[in-house]
């Protein structure tokens, strides 16, 4: 099965927007989403670019005013300001891995619909994505089984290890910010840039 190399942030505005059409393009042309959370604090400055908050005020609000325009072109709820935007990464970024892990050892679950579930929780509902009884019920709801077991996985060294990994994986590729897709190794920065991730399925 051909994949869609997948690199974002658990805590990016864009990566929201992006997730459920991202979804819905993997099922109609028949790939298979690989998941590679990344932490932005780490590949921007390594990139000669700067994190959210290191960005001038003016350039932080323009973003966030532009997150809002497009949430309302494409008629997805979004918060300007969740209580919880800012927080830890290590669990919400370890569940995706770790759910990818279990999926690729044969288990039940949704892989896709978790992770639109961990930014959905966030920018939709403003919910703390770092607290494990959120994660539990993002797990539970979308098929995952032993999820006590899989939240101890995702905070494990090994997918971590995993976590750092994609980060400099993320640098060496040339991913300039969240969310980029991969088809056949062209790279696509930005769920506004769907359209022509979608052009580039009808050709693979």
């Amino acid at each position: 099965m051909k994949t869609i190399d997948y690199y974002y942030s658990t805590r990016s505005n864009f990566t929201y927007l992006g997730a459920a059409r991202l979804n819905a393009l993997a099922n109609r042309f028949g790939h298979k989403i690989v998941h590679r959370p990344i932490i932005l604090s780490v590949t921007m400055p390594a990139i000669g670019g700067q994190a959210f908050d290191a960005r001038p005020t003016m350039l932080r609000n323009y973003a966030m005013n532009d997150a809002l325009r497009w949430a309302d072109y494409l008629g997805i709820p979004l918060q300007r300001e969740p209580i919880h935007h800012d927080g830890p990464v290590e669990l919400p970024s370890g569940i995706v891995i770790a759910a990818q892990r279990a999926k690729e050892r044969g288990e039940e679950g949704n892989l896709d619909l978790l992770s639109l579930k961990v930014v959905e929780a966030l920018w939709r509902d403003d919910r703390d994505i770092a607290d494990e009884a959120v994660i539990f019920e993002l797990c539970e709801t979308t098929g995952f089984r032993d999820t006590r077991a899989l939240i101890a996985e995702a905070l494990s060294p090994a997918v971590q290890a995993e976590l750092d990994r994609n980060c400099r994986e993320a640098i060496m590729r040339g991913v300039i910010g969240a969310p980029t897709y991969f088809i056949d190794g062209e790279n696509f920065y930005g769920q506004d840039r769907l359209e022509f991730v979608e052009r580039a399925l009808i050709r693979s």
